[in-house]
């Protein structure tokens, strides 16, 4: 499956528990066809204490979601759209928003 998000894009949940929800991606996981997302899909972590914690406790942070559960939020309509990819003259690969026919980035 050829990725088509990114780091620091912005991304909508289509489904599941966060459905509706917007964030940036912070890392994406190809080799498992996933993504983590800023706010969404939060877990409850106890962790002992340790020298980067020194107080440990329940700590929340990110789960991975499901790329297929996620979609590109266009730049310009700011609504979820299906990403295209088009080689430029250059040879340069370039990928657009199908809904705006707009490049992203």
């Amino acid at each position: 499956m050829a990725l088509r998000l990114r780091k620091n894009d912005i991304v909508q949940v289509i489904s599941g528990e966060y459905k509706g929800k917007t964030g940036k991606i912070l890392r994406v996981i190809p080799e498992k066809n996933r993504a983590i997302v800023e706010g969404i899909n939060m877990i409850k972590r106890h962790t002992k204490p340790n020298p980067k914690n020194q107080q440990g406790g329940i700590m929340e942070k990110e789960a991975s979601i499901a790329l297929s559960n996620i979609m590109l939020v266009c730049p310009k309509t700011g609504k979820p759209t299906r990403i295209g990819v088009s080689i430029l003259e250059g040879g340069k690969r370039v990928r657009f928003s199908k809904k705006a026919k707009e490049l992203i980035e």
